[in-house]
């Protein structure tokens, strides 16, 4: 497999992880979501989940089935995330590795390919579901609603490689 086709998210959301709905998981199939915690549900730092964030996790649930899955190190930041939302977690991931994202997969207790991963960077969560064989979302950063646009040089600089391997990276429905 390609580096582009790597690196191709199957959905790309114009959007935060809030407008991902569940006629869009019913129209792909999915039945389950391995979520990224940082920028995808929550700002970096955070460790709360927002009322939005708490809502939309309340319409997903009767669709598909929802773990977290964390590059990040902090057992008691991510743990409290996944309390708030009443789903299962997993920190230190070490994405775009898979051995972590199949623990996810057999926590969610689906077949990979009715599983999405959703996250906000393409070099750890697209490449990592990617290697799996899992549907893949990309989403935009979540920031505070109060906070002005924030540069996220890295992500910039992911996708220019991204499109550069031949990824195309156009916003679908």
């Amino acid at each position: 497999m390609s580096w582009g086709a790597l690196l191709q998210p199957d959905l790309v959301l114009s959007g935060s992880i809030l407008h991902l709905t569940p006629a869009m998981l019913e129209k792909h199939c999915l039945k389950g979501l391995i979520l990224d915690v940082d920028e995808t549900l929550v700002p970096f730092r955070s460790a709360l989940a927002s009322a939005e964030l708490l809502q939309w996790a309340e319409q997903i649930k009767p669709v598909a089935s929802l773990c977290l899955l964390s590059n990040n190190l902090s057992e008691s930041r991510i743990r409290g995330i996944a309390q708030s939302l009443q789903i299962p977690y997993i920190f230190g991931a070490r994405k775009p590795s898979r051995r972590k994202l199949r623990q996810a997969v057999t926590t969610l207790g689906l077949p990979v390919e009715h599983i999405a991963m959703v996250g906000d960077r393409l070099f750890t969560d697209v490449l990592a579901g990617n290697r799996l064989g899992m549907f893949t979302i990309l989403v935009e950063p979540m920031t505070l609603p109060n906070q002005t646009a924030r540069r996220y040089p890295i992500r910039t600089i992911e996708i220019w490689l991204s499109r550069a391997l031949g990824a195309s990276l156009s916003i679908g429905k």
